[in-house]
């Protein structure tokens, strides 16, 4: 048994294969619907929430994950022998980490760290990965928290969604950032950067922004070897495919990764986001 568990949120929308092979908990993220409350990734997944979603008279909102949760999850390791290391979604995105602050703090006795991932969705994952690898090898606290701050540093994610209004009804990204795809057929590129969702650019189709997704990715990247590469979407499965053939046909990896994001992360980005995520020189 590893000595260090490895906690993050349900944003990083990681292949159910990988947390099952680390020893990985994920603390859900909170949907809320009218007067129906939802575990993100439990209580309703992808395909319930899109097909949900194009029906809705009224849109979803989303809280963060909840003080109780990641109190139960750090007793729970805590009273199982391990140290505690939390990867979580960018303070700057979401108030998550205010939680796992409060929840810290009713468990003085437990030995628990934080890497603030200043990401979500793939380019938190990969952090929580190379974390949970130290931890499988047997590392300490703080090299498995080294890991994912060195991970940090050589993480990326690039994005472009179909329409920016949902992006700006949560707040996730700059008032002026709306207005760059109205104008018809331009297409928003964002990227994260420092933590916040930013529109860097724009180009006039959706063949030309998934060319250039693959661009500034390799422009980021910078040479460096090896490669991790995750395609992410929203309900846009046979557009991300086709964006991880061509990625790869320009991008040498070492690994692929075909992710769906989580419902909250969804109702964020809105239907039809494809994106990829890289880790490189790790």
């Amino acid at each position: 048994m590893s000595r260090v568990a490895i906690v993050t949120d349900s944003t990083s929308s990681m292949p159910q294969e990988i947390i099952d092979k680390y020893p990985i908990t994920v603390i859900p993220q909170v949907l809320i619907w009218g007067d129906q409350t939802y575990q993100d990734g439990i209580d309703i997944n992808a395909e319930e929430f899109y097909t949900r979603l194009a029906k809705a008279n009224i849109m979803p909102t989303t809280s963060q994950a909840k003080i109780s949760d990641f109190q139960q999850v750090f007793t729970r390791l805590h009273e199982e022998g391990h140290e505690i290391l939390c990867v979580l979604i960018s303070s700057k995105l979401s108030g998550t980490i205010g939680s796992y602050h409060q929840a810290k703090e009713m468990l003085p006795e437990a030995r628990i760290e934080l890497v603030d991932s200043l990401s979500t969705s793939m380019g938190l994952g990969f952090q929580v990965i190379e974390a949970a690898k130290a931890a499988a090898a047997g590392k300490s606290l703080a090299e498995c928290k080294a890991a994912a701050e060195q991970a940090r540093e050589r993480t990326g994610l690039v994005l472009t969604p179909a329409t920016l209004e949902f992006l700006h009804r949560g707040g996730r990204i700059g008032g002026g950032a709306r207005f760059l795809g109205t104008a018809l057929n331009i297409k928003p590129i964002l990227e994260l950067r420092d933590g916040r969702i930013e529109a860097v650019e724009r180009v006039r189709t959706r063949k030309k922004a998934l060319k250039r997704i693959i661009d500034r990715v390799e422009e980021l990247i910078a040479g460096r070897q090896p490669v991790h590469l995750a395609v992410l979407h929203a309900n846009a499965p046979d557009e991300a495919r086709h964006l991880l053939e061509m990625a790869t046909r320009q991008i040498e990896t070492s690994e692929e990764l075909f992710t769906e994001v989580s419902p909250v992360v969804g109702c964020h980005a809105g239907p039809g986001t494809v994106g990829l995520a890289f880790l490189a020189g790790m």
